[in-house]
Order: structure tokens, then sequence, then C-alpha cells
């Protein structure tokens, strides 16, 4: 493991965002925390430009880069992102109130959504896997967001947005549909299945969109709406928001 230094003070949460690879019923299978070897970016600490964590067998490396992201490698190969590039002096900070973030300077381009979870860290696992405990609760892992797909982020097959209480989660399947569950049942989809490869993005123009390549199979046809945000929330209902007006929603409340 490379330098981590403390960090010192205490930042505002000022966004959340993506990631994963992960169906919601094998959730608790990749986050058992006695499930294998770990290494750990503890309370206070944090990854400046050019540090990094190693899994206690060398396999998997978390990388904050030079160029802002911070990325999880096997290899040479990337498995997660924070997609926060672009911002050249950007540090992953593991907060005291159990929020992962990379901030420049003050501004927060990425968190885990998690600061409802004092004293929590993160463990580089060597399953391959990230996961924010809380104690030997799992609170988060790379393969989910919590509650918000911000603009600009999207969901590669196999990622996941799930609520904040747990209960349901809105899946982009291996096979093209994007699926909103509550535990195995589905609720809504965008009726894309058969198409493998598929991915969804909350675009910046608040339109949210299922692509297979760079042809559009569904939108919700709320462009024109810069800054719009999705939201997985506790009542089973997902919404697109323009602050706080709601422009779609899965009416699955």
């Amino acid at each position: 493991m490379r330098r981590m230094s403390m960090y010192v003070g205490a930042l505002a949460l000022a966004g959340a965002m993506v990631t994963g690879t992960v169906t919601p019923a094998a959730w608790a299978a990749t986050t058992q925390a006695s499930a294998a070897r770990t290494t750990w970016l503890n309370p206070g600490q944090t990854l400046k430009a050019g540090d990094s964590v190693r899994s206690s067998d060398g396999s998997y490396v978390l990388h904050q880069q030079e160029d802002g992201n911070l990325v999880l490698y096997r290899g040479r190969t990337p498995l997660w992102s924070s997609q926060t590039g672009d911002s050249p002096g950007a540090f992953a900070a593991m907060q005291s109130d159990g929020n992962l973030v990379v901030y420049l300077g003050r501004k927060a381009l990425w968190a885990s959504n998690t600061g409802d979870a004092p004293g929590s860290r993160l463990a580089v696992q060597d399953d391959g896997n990230l996961v924010i405990y809380d104690g030997r609760t799992p609170v988060w892992n790379r393969h989910a967001t919590i509650s918000v797909l911000a603009p600009g982020y999207s969901l590669k097959p196999g990622q996941y947005v799930r609520s904040r209480n747990g209960d349901y989660q809105l899946v982009q399947q291996e096979d093209g549909n994007l699926v909103l569950y509550r535990a195995s049942r589905p609720l809504w989809s965008s009726r894309t299945g058969g198409r493998p490869g598929a991915f969804t993005q909350m675009q910046k123009d608040g339109n949210l969109v299922v692509y297979v390549g760079t042809t559009p199979l569904w939108s919700s046809k709320t462009g024109k709406n810069p800054g719009a945000r999705l939201e997985v929330q506790d009542d089973g209902n997902t919404v697109i928001y323009d602050g706080r007006t709601p422009l779609w929603s899965t009416k699955t409340d």
C-alpha cells in the first residue's frame, strides 16, 4: 500500500454516483466480510494523486490517478472507476461519517452516499470487490450506486442503482433490459431485452436513455432539462427530477 494521508476537517457531501456488475440476488454473496481477505482504507485516510491501496494478495489495486479518476485495476485491466477523470489534483477521502468521496479542492466529484454510517471503512478484497463496511454490515460495493444516478453517469451491463433502504434496485441487465426490482420481483422495465451489451445513461440534457452502441432503444423523453437526475426512492418509485420538479417516473410507489 502506498502513502495514505490523514484527512483533516469535515467537508460536505455535494454529489453521488455510480458503478458495478452484480444482480441484487448476488448482493449478499459479494459483500461478506469473511468471504475474502482484505486491505482497508480506514476513516480519516485519503488517497492523493498517485496513491493506491492493493489487495492483500496483490491482485487488485485501487489507484487515485493523476487525472482525478479513482480506478480499481486487476493488472492493467480497469474494473471500476469513479468516472472523475479530467480533474487533475483530485483525491479520495474515506470520511469519518462513512462516506467515500472524491474531491477536487472542496468540491465533491463523486461519493458513495454512505454518510449515515459513521466509522465505516473501505475494503479492497482479494475477490476483486470494493466494499464499504459498517462493522460487518456492507453498506456499499462497487457494483451499486446508492439512490442517485447523476447527470453524465451510466449503468453498464450488470450495474444497478439501489434505494437507500435497500428494498429496490434498478438493474441494467446483461440482456439489455433496464428493470426495477423489489427483491426478485420485477416492477417496471424498459422492454429492451434481447440486446446484450446495452447500457443506460443519465444524460446531461436530462434524458435517461438505453443505448446499444450509439443506437437509442428507449428514453424517458425528458431532454432539455440539463442537470436533471434519476432517483430510486425508498417508496419504490424511480423518478427523474429537475431540482425538486418531477419530470418522469416509473409510477411504482
